[in-house]
């Protein structure tokens, strides 16, 4: 596993790790979280803490994807439209219980772009789906052919609301960001965005409070863990430089 070292950083990891939850975590900006450090007498600015999000987000999310269990094999797949300079597809598959599979950045609404998301699918995941469901639009079922795939393709709008609703958690942050400023920073963005929400996405309202809780307990082990598993070893200290001896 990759190694991301906090040397050379003013703030201790505990720090930077809060920053970076809070801003993945919730539907906040740079300032926001800049704001909420401060009521507890951090001074960190919004631009530092972008940067920590650039750094180390991405590793965390790598570690996030690594350690959830393997998904349903029932697959939902949907695609919105999101304006970044000029209007783009994003191409979303989750699994029937809400759990993100994966997301493109996409310029078209075709066959060709549902291939590309069907093929990193079954890549990534190894595994074909006993049930695909999607809307009514041609280019699924023009790509579920091509890719000679042998389960049960249900089209339906209603049919396909888990994926719909899953786009709820996309257009609030975009909404927040004032739109998304180009497709790389969009996919970045929605990669890590996704591994947090996987992670904490504890379906409340079909479990006891009791069970709730136990949930949220693992949730939050799971991401101490995964950052911890960031921090490395604790660097020695510093030997003095030639020009301190005495």
């Amino acid at each position: 596993m990759d190694q991301l070292s906090y040397r050379r950083h003013r703030f201790p990891p505990p720090i930077i790790q809060h920053a970076i939850w809070l801003y993945l975590r919730f539907t906040l900006s740079y300032r926001d979280v800049e704001e909420l450090l401060a009521e507890r007498g951090l001074e960190v600015s919004y631009e530092t803490v972008r940067r920590w999000v650039l750094k180390f987000g991405p590793g965390f999310a790598r570690r996030l994807r690594r350690s959830r269990p393997r998904p349903s094999d029932r697959w939902h797949l949907d695609e919105m439209v999101v304006r970044i300079a000029k209007r783009m597809y994003l191409w979303r598959a989750v699994d029937h219980e809400g759990e993100v599979l994966d997301m493109l950045v996409q310029r078209r609404r075709d066959k060709r772009a549902a291939l590309r998301l069907m093929r990193k699918l079954l890549r990534k995941r190894g595994f074909a789906p006993k049930l695909l469901t999607t809307d009514k639009l041609g280019s699924y079922g023009a790509a579920f052919r091509h890719l000679r795939l042998t389960c049960p393709h249900e089209q339906g709008l209603r049919a396909n609301n888990r994926a719909e609703n899953s786009h709820q958690a996309v257009r609030r942050r975009e909404r927040k960001l004032q739109r998304f400023k180009s497709a790389a920073s969009a996919q970045r963005f929605l990669n890590m965005h996704a591994a947090v929400h996987n992670n904490f996405n504890l379906q409340r309202h079909l479990v006891s409070r009791s069970t709730l809780r136990i949930f949220r307990a693992e949730a939050a082990a799971q991401w101490q863990d995964v950052v911890a598993a960031a921090s490395g070893p604790t660097p020695p200290p510093a030997l003095p430089s030639q020009r301190s001896l005495p």
